[in-house]
């Protein structure tokens, strides 16, 4: 083998074994080998036959390298054995965008942050880079979820991963933290999903408050930052977006005076920043509606722990594939407060399901139950599907009502008024076995019910799109593939292998080439 391909291959199995939560030492235990032996052909440095990468397969359970597909350049593929019934339980796993809001927000404090229950997602771990490059010392804590983040005296920004932070949108909330840091600086432009044309100026305009000025340059953001004084101040978003609220949040924690922030997003990642606030020492009034009241403190330095509520968006991508399968399943620990309106469309498109008695989170704030699917036929809705902010249907979870429409009787408008792609994504339910019509960028008309069929697809560059298309060859008989999941992994942690617990049949496997 060549050193590119054995570099490519020691690569893949030190994310596989990561993936399994296994050290280089479990391993080692599990292959009857060194320790030194592991690091070797991490490293790309140890010569490997067919039979011992099937030995490493076995021990990671995994299928580590596919050689008779088409070359994918190292990517992460997987291979459903569709038209299967789902049963059993499933948990919902902690939110990916609080989570990156919350990585964001220990830049404001001087302290050890504790983040508990953490999504181990692409997006926690290319945000993880990205600190970790500028400085912050993390790790994760043994045999657990939880994420210990130790900040240095001084961020060193010139030495940020920049290949990291173009990867994801998120690296845009780190200007409410610096403005506190630095007089000046600059950030990569935010990469993320392709989801279009989106722009970033209600970010800076709420930030001019807090003196931040930015100016848009080759591929950066230019900050400068007038220091201000205490003063009480109100500010009015333009957009009521969930990372621009959490931006002049994070602005606003460290401003000693008191800020009104006007037309605020009360969505859920919001309030877990809200809440995490509060335990820095942070007061913040009206949390859950439009309008926050903020009392900052200048400097933050406490030891701190908090663990994120659960995924409203994971929680509807389970009942969607619980609806597409045909299946009774039980989703556990769902936040119900930003589910409801999810709930009553599927109500009104003759959905059965049943739920526990409320129960808190463990952030001790967001109110969490049991949700049991009944399988049974479906209706298509009298009036369109469109998000609304909250606490209207998320954003989000508009393309899993896609999905849902195909398995309804009847024709449903899916109105995405927010990206300009998505929508077209959508189309891609068509290779399945869809009969999604593109109404223009936005509108999307769906027939259904649908009569679901194996085939092979390149995963859409979105994450909820490219769930969907996962979701619907669960149900298609026969074996399908889908190619290029890395954005699925960006906001789903082992997903494949908590479907395969509810009885699907989903594997992971690369081409190396």
């Amino acid at each position: 083998m060549s050193d590119d391909y054995l570099a490519r291959i020691g690569t893949t199995i030190k994310d596989a074994r990561h993936r399994a939560g296994l050290s280089q030492a479990d391993l080692a235990v599990r292959l009857e080998t060194s320790q030194s032996a592991v690091t070797r052909i991490e490293a790309g440095g140890q010569n490997l036959t067919l039979d011992s990468l099937a030995r490493i397969s076995e021990a990671l359970d995994t299928e580590l390298v596919a050689l008779t597909r088409t070359s994918g350049s190292g990517a992460v593929h997987l291979k459903v054995e569709g038209g299967r019934r789902l049963s059993g339980a499933i948990d919902v796993k902690t939110s990916k965008n609080a989570a990156v809001a919350l990585l964001c927000a220990s830049l404001l404090n001087k302290g050890t942050t504790t983040l508990r229950n953490l999504a181990r997602i692409e997006e926690v771990n290319r945000i993880l880079e990205v600190l970790e490059s500028i400085g912050v010392r993390t790790r994760w804590l043994p045999d657990s979820a939880d994420l210990e983040i130790v900040p240095p005296a001084r961020f060193n920004l010139e030495a940020m991963d920049e290949e990291a932070a173009r990867r994801t949108r998120s690296v845009i909330m780190f200007l409410g933290p610096l403005l506190h840091e630095f007089t000046d600086f600059r950030l990569p432009y935010a990469g993320g999903c392709d989801l279009g044309t989106r722009t970033v100026e209600p970010h800076m305009t709420s930030l001019t408050h807090f003196g931040l000025d930015v100016q848009a340059t080759q591929g950066w953001y230019e900050a400068q930052v007038d220091p201000q004084d205490g003063a009480d101040r109100a500010i009015v978003l333009t957009e009521r977006g969930d990372t621009v609220t959490e931006n002049a949040l994070m602005a606003a924690a460290r401003h000693p005076g008191r800020t009104t922030i006007r037309n605020a997003s009360p969505n859920y990642m919001v309030q877990d920043l809200c809440f995490f606030l509060e335990r820095l020492g942070v007061r913040v009034e009206g949390i859950g509606s439009t309008t926050l009241v903020v009392s900052g403190v200048r400097d933050i330095d406490v030891d701190v722990e908090y663990s994120p509520s659960e995924d409203p968006i994971e929680a509807m991508s389970l009942i969607a594939a619980a609806v597409v399968t045909e299946s009774e399943i039980t989703i556990r620990r769902c936040p119900i407060e930003f589910l409801e309106i999810e709930l009553a469309t599927l109500a009104g498109m003759g959905m059965k399901y049943s739920m526990t008695d409320e129960y808190q989170a463990h952030n001790g704030r967001t109110r969490l139950v049991d949700i049991t699917t009944r399988p049974g036929p479906l209706r298509a809705p009298i009036d369109k599907i469109h998000p609304m902010p909250f606490p209207g249907l998320n954003i989000d979870n508009l393309p899993f009502f896609a999905l849902i429409a195909a398995c309804a009787h009847g024709t449903t408008t899916i109105h995405d008024w927010v990206y300009d792609n998505r929508a077209i994504y959508l189309t891609e339910l068509n290779k399945v076995g869809g009969k999604v019509t593109l109404l223009d960028p936005h509108r999307v008309l769906v027939e259904g019910p649908s009569r679901w069929r194996s085939n092979e697809v390149t995963c859409p560059p979105a994450l909820r799109p490219g769930v969907v298309v996962l979701l619907a060859m669960l149900a298609a008989p026969g074996t399908s593939y889908l190619r290029n999941v890395y954005v699925i992994h960006r906001g789903y942690e082992d997903l494949a292998e908590r479907l395969n617990a509810l009885g699907a049949s989903v594997q992971p496997f690369r081409d190396i080439g």
